[in-house]
């Protein structure tokens, strides 16, 4: 059941007129644009929310923004109706929890991927560029012809930092690896056009990539469609992807919103939380590549073991990964 069907009013008061849930803790959360049900970032957030009720009994309320002013409207009204916690999906919802957070600040919030500095803020960002190493050195790895593609969602410095350890890994394996990079566009629009992102998946393809990355919400589907209709692989991003083309997805840069997610709205329960920045990368398995039973036959265990051991060396500090600066 949608929704984006309900009335405001109704939504924010959905849960806390439901049967069992303690006044005194109601957590919600904010999606981005794309949705729930993404299958990328906005869906690993959710199934963290789904994960604390099932372990709870707790129900939150949501919400999927369709339109940037919804973004502070929500975050107001779910503070006025007793939100104990709001969790923020995304950085385009900075400005919207720094201005709620000022006019409400008994009410928790954490955002993802943004950094908000106040009191009642706490900001949850990834060392992507950790994952897309990894990735990057499977495409390598995994690379007939020495060419491999990255596709990015919105160009902004997030998705660069995706590229940068993407690029760094590919080029551990085999520094004359020649690697295409395009971004999908300039706006938040870019995270939903997998029509663009199977364009230009297809135009590196073209030019003799035979893997293509992306980190591209939901335009990252087109790009892997692309993939499977070309015979060729590509590589997931954020959620676990490879069930989407068994045999055609080389691997995915697992980034774990939902774990962020879980552990935003247990903390804020058991006392726990904590305003200020957090930062998860390898070493607190915030991110990780993934290997399961619909990508084991185009990552071979010998694969495997080249990513399990730089995985091993970055978290000891034997491998440096650059950070990117604008």
């Amino acid at each position: 059941m949608s929704l984006l069907r309900f009335p405001l009013a109704f939504l924010v008061g959905l849960a806390a007129a439901a049967a069992g849930v303690a006044k005194e803790f109601s957590p919600a959360i904010v999606y981005d644009f794309g949705g729930k049900f993404d299958r990328s970032f906005n869906q690993s957030a959710s199934e963290g929310a789904q994960k604390f009720k099932a372990d709870t009994g707790i129900a939150y309320r949501e919400f999927e923004i369709t339109n940037a002013a919804q973004r502070e409207q929500i975050m107001a009204q779910l503070a006025r109706r007793g939100a104990t916690i709001i969790v923020a999906v995304g950085f385009t919802q900075a400005s919207a929890v720094e201005k709620v957070a000022r006019q409400f600040p008994e009410v928790k919030f954490t955002i993802i991927d943004a950094v908000v500095d106040l009191p009642n803020v706490q900001s949850i960002n990834f060392r992507e560029q950790e994952s897309s190493y990894l990735c990057g050195m499977a495409a390598a790895l995994a690379s007939k012809t020495g060419k491999v593609g990255f596709v990015g969602g919105m160009d902004i410095p997030l998705i660069r930092k995706f590229a940068l350890g993407y690029v760094e890994g590919a080029r551990h394996v085999n520094p004359a690896v020649e690697v295409f990079q395009n971004m999908t566009g300039t706006t938040p629009a870019a995270w939903g056009d997998p029509t663009k992102g199977g364009e230009l998946a297809r135009s590196q393809f073209g030019r003799g990539a035979d893997v293509v990355f992306h980190a591209a919400g939901a335009t990252g589907i087109g790009v892997m469609q692309a993939a499977q209709d070309a015979g060729l692989l590509s590589i997931g991003c954020d959620s676990n992807q490879d069930y989407l083309h068994p045999g055609s997805v080389l691997t995915s840069a697992v980034k774990r919103v939902d774990v962020a997610v879980y552990k935003a709205f247990s903390d804020a329960r058991s006392g726990t939380w904590r305003a200020g920045q957090v930062a998860l990368g390898l070493a607190e398995n915030g991110v990780d590549y993934s290997y399961d039973e619909y990508n084991r036959g185009v990552l071979p265990p010998a694969m495997k073991q080249r990513l399990d051991q730089a995985r091993a060396d970055i978290v000891a500090g034997r491998i440096k990964v650059s950070e990117y600066k604008p």
